[in-house]
């Protein structure tokens, strides 16, 4: 069973891990860009924050004995994360939509804070 406090843990950790996945894919179009050379600092200071914050969260979650053992798409509107505990197994089911606004709104807290 996933206390609260460890849930809040992990669902952070899971929108961090999103967050970095899409940047990631996103810096491959931005290096096509005509103004790569102001872009690419702005978003390599963002990824290397966001990557931090990720590990340390990975980190702290080892140590509570929880580990995310993968994503299932269900259908185009939900996903069920499998999330691996000492006890047991839990499945998480997560709105797409509602991940991706939380996401978008994680990124725009990070940049307002790195300029």
């Amino acid at each position: 069973m996933i206390k609260a406090d460890e849930r809040q843990l992990l669902h952070k950790y899971l929108l961090l891990e999103l967050a970095v996945k899409s940047l990631q894919v996103d810096y491959c179009k931005l290096e096509q860009f005509k103004m790569k050379t102001v872009f690419l600092p702005m978003m390599d200071s963002l990824l290397k924050e966001l990557r931090q914050e990720y590990f340390n969260l990975k980190r702290e979650l080892a140590q509570k004995r929880i580990r995310v053992v993968g994503w299932q798409p269900v259908d185009e509107y939900f996903s069920d994360v499998q999330v691996a505990t000492a006890g047991n197994d839990v499945v998480l089911r997560y709105a797409n939509q509602a991940l991706k606004s939380q996401v978008e709104k994680l990124l725009i807290n990070h940049i307002g804070r790195v300029e």
